[in-house]
């Protein structure tokens, strides 16, 4: 280790003793009554040192003022070199910035946000062949947009600018063209394909994929279903390819309703899984034609408190008790 090394590492006596002249500069850059005790000093080279002091402003758990005094050789004069906040190693500090693209997840987009899709994103390729030309019937697209544009495009270019990207003009509805009949264009609006670009391969397996972790057979609601969706009357079929796979659920019951399913899901709202049992119908009266059962016509002797005869004879014939 050279001698120059050393003495860079040795804290300069006269810049370490400077603490009051750190902590004035410290009071006078921060808050009043924000600026706590002496936390330490580290040299930072020949003649320089840094004084930390506990920082007491709320929001700053663990931040401290770091001061930097210095001398010039051979002075005895240690002058103020800056005043900072940094955070100490157990301080309370924002997350890393992450850029939109990579933080951003499902259902976090709102009314009036923009995405912007990169132009060699691997889910989509170009839905046109031959020689037609692609219509701009994307927002996005590597177009300057006219001096002239409405406020809604007007509204969604400045929402590009903040992503670095470029706004056609007008609505993709603008750019609507027939195409001539037996052209190539009018075969792709046919299939479906009229369309700057197109869900590729790699596009359809992902979405599969999200689909099949949310609602396939292998999830705890299809584990214990009675039967699956490709039997349930409350499936609407998609078409393309992924509806060989995959279904819409059209059951307000069920925790699918109105999600994409996979075929091999299910759940207790199958509508072939149960019936409703009918209420009980009570069975009918019995009746025994077969004997007779006498009623008498007047109470008899000891059925009641009124002695049969004397004064009470007339009374009798009511029937009193």
């Amino acid at each position: 280790m050279s001698a120059a090394t050393t003495r860079s590492r040795t804290p300069d006596r006269l810049c370490a003793e400077a603490v009051d002249l750190a902590l004035s500069a410290a009071e006078e850059a921060a808050a009043p009554g924000v600026v706590g005790e002496h936390a330490g000093l580290v040299s930072e080279g020949d003649r320089v040192v840094t004084h930390f002091f506990e920082c007491k402003e709320f929001g700053y758990r663990g931040w401290r003022w770091a001061v930097t005094v210095a001398r010039a050789s051979r002075a005895k004069l240690v002058t103020l070199d800056e005043v900072v906040l940094l955070p100490g190693p157990d301080s309370l500090q924002a997350p890393e910035w992450v850029p939109w693209s990579e933080r951003l997840r499902p259902g976090d987009m709102g009314p009036g946000d923009l995405l912007p899709t990169d132009a060699e994103d691997l889910r989509l390729e170009p839905g046109y062949s031959g020689e037609d030309e692609p219509l701009p019937n994307s927002v996005l697209a590597s177009r300057s947009a006219p001096a002239s544009v409405p406020a809604s495009v007007e509204l969604a270019a400045d929402l590009a600018d903040a992503e670095d990207a470029d706004i056609t003009a007008g609505s993709p509805a603008d750019y609507t063209v027939v195409p001539a009949r037996g052209s190539i264009a009018s075969v792709a609006e046919e299939l479906g394909m009229r369309r700057a670009r197109v869900l590729s391969r790699y596009g359809l397996h992902t979405a599969a994929d999200r689909w099949e972790d949310a609602y396939g057979p292998q999830t705890p609601m299809a584990q214990a279903a009675p039967a699956t969706c490709v039997s349930c009357g409350f499936l609407v079929a998609m078409g393309g390819s992924l509806g060989q796979a995959f279904g819409v659920c059209t059951n307000e019951f069920a925790p699918a309703d109105g999600r994409v399913v996979s075929l091999a899901y299910g759940c207790g709202g199958h509508s072939e899984a149960a019936v409703m049992p009918k209420p009980p119908v009570p069975p009918p009266p019995v009746i025994d034609e077969t004997m007779v059962d006498p009623f008498p016509l007047r109470p008899s002797a000891d059925s009641g408190s009124v002695s049969v005869g004397g004064a009470d004879a007339d009374a009798a014939e009511l029937g009193h008790s």
